[in-house]
């Protein structure tokens, strides 16, 4: 679907997986002659393991006006080169959406397109409101243009209301974070230029780059360097937590300015899981922090065993360290089915029963005989952990040691990520020996939170680890707050052991 806004015209208008599930991609070029739209879907297309449910890109044209294309579906399913021959112009917003709040259908895609008294703008958000209900309340009066059910589009009004007041664009956008209470790393198109914005604490991941010779003024705004590297643009360096970065087209140097300050808490989540191994966080690849947690994981828990095998794909680099610190061999026991997206095709009863099979499969050549080490991510629910070891057996593992390279995830989150209520978190209703029984693994542990935090190094104190531990950096309304703790952490977190075995 593709809608056009103009300037001229300024009158406002399944199974669930065993994961936590995605946060969205936001993406932001602007360039002249040159193809943002086709820039912003190569952009999209390396952001899109942050979401698969829907794609949208909103490009301004020279006179004035914006064309918005959004559906459901990958990045590649919803754009092709006619599509994108149809989005001319000089600056582009584009989003991959993975729901946190609203449902997943195409009313909800983003970027979100309104109209202001200062001409139409495009807002797309990662991240999460705590506050959205006393967002939409302090916005009531346009209650009745509310199109989706998303906090973002709340985002979007906040700052339409503010420019329709007089403001400029900065103050308005200032202004409109000002209201919001959560994590939200924003890129907004205006006729004014790109803007940039993180919340203060920084949760969720932004960076800014430059395309070209630096004199040309072309900028790039990514949820990941990983966008940066996809279309050759250099890395300049992070939008920081609390920050707002304005780009203009022809000037050289953006203008930078604080609109708040609060300690620095990234998701920690972002480094062991979300981001792909090739984005760089405080000057390093997270291949490497993900190894390093792997070495630490080898060190806390120690197992006699013939091979190490990781579960594809961000279990990989934690099975290399803790092979290469334990001197256990590392082996590909696992293949990875890389083209299973997402689909809306239910499999059969018997393919259900299958399982992980769908997306992995064990060799048994490989596995047969052998006493194994599986190092996964994390566990959620336990139930794709389930099938994957009762796969492993049956390849012929003789044993099945599993090694988890974070803490147990006791706490569902607020802040971006789509997790469970309490109650569906195996971890936080059951013991270390519970779990282990129920995964049918010979042993069970997990890394420690210190050595989760030890292995970041320097940036140790900058990290959100709300899931492991509640402590919440950002106060929510209790009601909100409710919905998703529906218990005391009465399983992992009251065991003492570090460590569990499973006789079987």
């Amino acid at each position: 679907m593709t809608t056009v806004f103009s300037a001229r015209n300024h009158e406002s208008s399944g199974e669930r997986p065993d994961k936590p599930e995605e946060a969205c991609g936001v993406y932001g070029v602007m360039a002249a002659d040159q193809p943002v739209a086709n820039l912003a879907y190569f952009g999209l297309y390396a952001l899109q393991h942050r979401g698969q449910e829907s794609a949208g890109i909103a490009v301004f044209d020279d006179d004035g006006e914006v064309r918005l294309h959004k559906d459901m579906g990958l990045v590649s399913q919803v754009f092709d080169q006619d599509v994108l021959a149809r989005l001319p112009g000089s600056l582009a917003i584009g989003h991959n959406r993975y729901s946190t709040t609203g449902s997943s259908k195409v009313c909800n895609a983003q970027p979100v397109l309104l109209n202001s008294r200062l001409g139409p703008f495009a807002l797309a958000h990662n991240g999460n409101l705590v506050n959205a209900a006393e967002l939409r309340h302090e916005l009531a009066e346009l209650a009745d243009e509310l199109t989706s059910t998303t906090d973002s589009e709340l985002i979007a009004f906040a700052v339409q209301r503010a420019v329709n007041g007089g403001m400029d664009w900065e103050a308005a956008i200032r202004t409109a974070a000002g209201l919001c209470r959560g994590a939200f790393s924003l890129v907004i198109g205006t006729p004014a230029g790109l803007f940039a914005l993180r919340d203060g604490h920084g949760i969720r991941p932004l960076v800014f780059g430059h395309l070209g010779e630096q004199e040309q003024a072309c900028w790039v705004v990514s949820s990941e360097t990983c966008g940066l590297d996809i279309i050759g643009a250099s890395f300049c360096g992070d939008v920081l937590p609390g920050e707002l970065i304005h780009f203009r087209l022809h000037d050289p140097e953006p203008r930078r300015l604080r609109w708040c300050e609060e300690p620095t808490k990234l998701c920690v989540f972002e480094m062991i899981y979300f981001a792909r191994p090739d984005s760089r966080f405080f000057g390093e690849s997270l291949y490497s922090y993900r190894v390093r947690i792997g070495e630490v994981l080898a060190r806390e828990t120690p197992v006699a065993a013939d091979i190490v095998i990781g579960v594809p794909d961000s279990g990989i680099p934690a099975a290399i360290g803790y092979s290469q610190l334990s001197g256990i061999p590392f082996a590909d026991g696992l293949i990875k089915n890389r083209y299973v997206g997402r689909t809306f095709i239910q499999p059969t009863q018997a393919m259900r029963e299958a399982g992980i099979r769908v997306k992995l499969n064990p060799l048994p050549d490989v596995l047969a005989g052998k006493r194994v080490v599986v190092i996964d991510d994390s566990i959620v629910r336990g139930t794709t952990s389930r099938k994957l070891v009762a796969a492993l057996r049956d390849a012929g593992a003789t044993e099945v040691h599993m090694r988890i390279s974070s803490p147990p995830v006791t706490h569902p989150c607020f802040y971006g990520i789509d997790t469970d209520t309490q109650d569906q978190l195996i971890a936080a209703r059951l013991t270390l020996e519970e779990i282990a029984a129920h995964l049918g693994v010979d042993s069970l542990a997990y890394l420690s939170k210190e050595g989760m935090v030890e292995a970041a190094q320097a940036q140790s104190g900058h990290f959100c680890t709300a899931c492991f531990d509640g402590a919440y950096p950002i106060e929510m309304d209790e009601e909100l707050r409710s919905s998703k703790l529906m218990l005391e952490p009465s399983g992992l977190a009251a065991s003492r052991q570090p460590l569990a075995s499973a006789a079987r």
